[in-house]
């Protein structure tokens, strides 16, 4: 059910997620309000000074919500704004991967989708603050899935086969990152073809790589990957279980220091940060609102 009290809406639309076989959003967007009586504004993402638009557009409109339509680089933008304002975050699942929309439980059907962020439930969450300089809000990390990131960016073919040609390419270019971690309560030195800082349990493709990770729990988990394999890609691919036991170490904090003996791959977000040799992190608790299904608490 809808609700009735009026609401100014800004939804901001990635024009390009989701490659060739993008549906038409706005059209849909505006359908469905059509007799509603909640006023929206649309804007569409230029990847031109998108961050001062935005601001501008939340300046004039004072919208109560702002919702992304995208994948979660999309997402990922809108929060960067509106953390810590009294606006709550939407999410339509737009983009070739959709890891925040599904750690949330919002629907990938249009209008299923469209009902949350009108009829649905508000919830504080937890983000990172990464390198004192941007936000996670999902999952960041360094290594093998971060070169997977960096392929995906640089691969003309989007959807699952960009991602599997991705993978090969990754695994052939493999190689471990010889770190050092420190957390709240301890410093470790590890052997690892990945290492996650998870906010989340779970990537878009659904693989999960920390099963306890919850995003209001005022802490976030480290998982440290020591084995990976094609095979055991393909696995979490299709079955989406976690990672085997004996092939992770996962580390509860609400800070980490992380250093590499050489720069390695690094992504934010499913945002490909380059390479380097140290990134730090902190939690910042209960600092992003957004919009749930009903049923989800």
């Amino acid at each position: 059910m809808q609700k009735d009290n009026p609401e100014k809406i800004l939804f901001v639309i990635n024009p390009v997620s989701g490659g060739k076989e993008k549906q038409d959003w706005e059209a849909s967007i505006r359908e469905f309000f059509k007799e509603l009586p909640h006023s929206i504004e649309i804007y569409l993402l230029t990847g031109k000074d998108d961050s001062v638009s935005i601001k501008h557009h939340i300046d004039t409109l004072q919208p109560q919500k702002v919702v992304a339509v995208g994948g979660d680089g999309s997402v990922k933008l809108v929060a960067e704004i509106i953390r810590e304002k009294p606006i709550v975050l939407g999410i339509l699942p737009a983009g070739s991967a959709n890891g925040m929309a599904k750690e949330l439980n919002i629907p990938l059907l249009k209008e299923e989708a469209l009902d949350v962020i009108v009829s649905g439930t508000e919830q504080c969450i937890d983000v990172i603050q990464i390198n004192e300089k941007e936000i996670c809000i999902h999952l960041s990390d360094i290594g093998l899935n971060a070169m997977l990131v960096k392929y995906f960016e640089e691969n003309s073919k989007r959807g699952m086969a960009g991602y599997l040609k991705g993978v090969f390419k990754m695994l052939w270019n493999k190689q471990k990152i010889h770190a050092t971690i420190t957390t709240d309560t301890e410093t470790i030195h590890r052997k690892a073809f990945m290492i996650v800082i998870a906010n989340a349990s779970k990537y878009g493709t659904g693989a999960i790589i920390n099963p306890d990770g919850k995003l209001n729990d005022g802490h976030f988990e480290v998982v440290v990957v020591r084995r990976l394999n094609f095979l055991e890609l393909l696995k979490l691919l299709i079955t989406h279980k976690p990672f085997d036991a004996d092939k992770v170490e996962i580390f509860s904090t609400t800070t980490v220091e992380l250093t590499t003996l050489k720069k390695s791959y690094f992504q934010v977000d499913g945002e490909y940060r380059g390479r380097t040799k140290s990134i730090k992190a902190g939690i910042l608790p209960n600092c992003l609102k957004v919009m749930l299904p009903a049923e989800v608490t």
